[in-house]
């Protein structure tokens, strides 16, 4: 896409999970691409003591990974006394296809089923804006947040005492700002736009 980045340099929901569940034996019903960044984690498929569920892609894979077995299998292990985390709890994701289901909602239905709610690694959680936070030696008050998601993003970041610029672009739908609380500090039609309010907001030239 153009950015020149090193791995260390992005914060990613398989990175919080490696950290959080280091040393653990985890069943993992996650996507193929996700599994490399698990790498440091004891892999099993029975008798584990963290169950994690989280990701999708718009490949068949999601019907293999969150399969009727593979989900029973989990509701199993949590039953019999693993913890439950998920990578996050999004309830649909913007694809080339249109909106498509995501990961949230077996995440959702695990937690109906157990009666045990999955602690949340990636976003909202105040532990992975702190994470992200550390890595850049960021204040929250100092720090945007720049997203299309008002749901899932907007909200965690500005708890976390982030400010929150969001883009009319990808899963971005008007209905959601409207009721949206708290409500995001700026919205702006094209990423391209924010630079400019930020040199602005810098030089004291804007204010939310």
């Amino acid at each position: 896409m153009g950015f020149t980045l090193e791995d260390d340099e992005l914060q990613t929901t398989p990175g919080a999970a490696a950290r959080e569940l280091a040393g653990k034996r985890v069943l993992a019903l996650v996507m193929t691409e996700v599994v490399p960044d698990l790498d440091a984690l004891e892999l099993v498929g029975q008798d584990a003591e963290a169950v994690l569920i989280g990701g999708c892609d718009e490949t068949l894979e999601p019907n293999q990974v969150f399969s009727y077995m593979n989900l029973a299998r989990a509701f199993a292990e949590i039953q019999m006394g693993a913890s439950f985390f998920c990578l996050h709890k999004n309830t649909w994701w913007q694809t080339s296809r249109g909106p498509m289901l995501d990961s949230g909602a077996f995440v959702a239905g695990l937690e109906y089923a157990t009666g045990v709610e999955a602690t949340v690694l990636g976003k909202p959680s105040p532990s992975y804006f702190a994470a992200a936070l550390d890595a850049l030696e960021a204040e929250p008050e100092r720090t945007w947040l720049v997203t299309d998601d008002v749901e899932g993003d907007v909200r965690g970041a500005r708890l976390f005492g982030m400010r929150t610029a969001l883009v009319r672009t990808g899963k971005f739908r008007p209905e959601t700002l409207e009721f949206a609380d708290p409500s995001p500090d700026i919205v702006v039609s094209s990423v391209a736009q924010f630079p400019a309010l930020l040199e602005e907001d810098l030089t004291g030239g804007w204010t939310p």
